[in-house]
């Protein structure tokens, strides 16, 4: 549900602010009231980009659930470029298992042991076949040093931006390396509109998390955006409410802003040139943008 700016909002549940930890400043915690919005159903931007403790596995699929259309362009892409397939920034298998259940072979990686253990319990749940498909490899994308050669390379679900700029030309050159002729590199990512930038630098959303344990959650995260350092840091408070209990806790995501002039270049200078390139309005200051690149011949 979405909320123009300006109306009247439906009420945040009264329990996100008195269950905030107390040791969280008051004054910087957001609140019930003006200047809270109800998310739209493609939250604006909030893909979460790191790691998450086990019980905010929930929170975590919601962030990206309104990505789950790119499973299906990122799967035709697969078929015409053909395996074996590079899955960056894996996590649990959003995409990795899928890949694999479509015969594909996949090498998952990502920082996160206990996703990459969520992944292959995923995989042999499913069958052996579709298990040994898939090799995960635990590694830091800022230090990643690949063995294999690919048809297709992934950075989806925004991952492009939870590399520091600094060291994304490097990651950039590594998995250009390591693609067979006519292979691709697919990525995606939250483009934010400037001037929305410089207006709004700071943006609180309120929604609720889609669960079937029995377990009420909403959320309340800020975003603020640093115009100077590039960088976005999201902070999600959380209210989870059972039968017997109930648990509050407070996670943060740190991302960079993508300059898209900066990034072409980048990708340039790698050895790849954007063959296509997907706009779609999340919202009146965000877009998600898809790039395939293809390897120079």
């Amino acid at each position: 549900m979405h909320t123009p700016s300006g109306t009247s909002l439906p009420a945040v549940p009264a329990a996100l602010a008195p269950v905030l930890p107390s040791r969280y400043d008051r004054e910087r915690a957001p609140r019930a009231g003006a200047g809270v919005r109800i998310a739209p159903d493609a939250l604006p931007g909030l893909e979460s980009v790191s790691a998450m403790d086990e019980g905010s596995v929930w929170l975590h699929d919601a962030l990206l659930g309104p990505h789950s259309a790119d499973i299906v362009r990122y799967l035709g892409l697969a078929r015409s470029t053909g395996g074996p397939v590079l899955d960056l920034g894996s996590g649990a298998g959003r995409l990795a298992v899928p890949f694999a259940r479509h015969g594909f072979a996949v090498d998952a990686v990502d920082r996160d042991a206990s996703a990459l253990e969520r992944l292959e319990g995923w995989a042999r749940r499913i069958g052996p076949q579709v298990a040994g498909l898939v090799a995960t490899h635990r590694a830091d994308l800022t230090e990643l040093r690949l063995r294999g050669s690919y048809r297709l390379a992934l950075l989806a679900g925004a991952m492009v931006a939870a590399v520091p700029p600094a060291r994304r030309p490097g990651l950039l050159r590594e998995v250009a390396g390591h693609l067979e002729a006519g292979g691709a590199l697919a990525l995606d990512y939250t483009a934010h509109l400037g001037a929305g930038l410089v207006a709004e630098p700071r943006r609180t959303w309120a929604f609720q998390v889609p669960r079937f344990d029995g377990i009420d959650e909403w959320v309340v995260a800020r975003q603020v955006f640093d115009l100077g350092a590039m960088s976005e840091r999201i902070t999600y408070y959380t209210a989870r409410t059972g039968k017997l209990s109930s648990e509050r806790t407070v996670l943060t995501t740190d991302k960079w802003i993508v300059d898209q002039e900066r990034l072409a270049a980048e990708l340039h200078s790698a050895g790849l040139h954007i063959e296509g390139r997907r706009r779609h309005r999340i919202d009146e200051r965000t877009e998600s943008v898809l790039l395939v690149c293809r390897a120079d011949d």
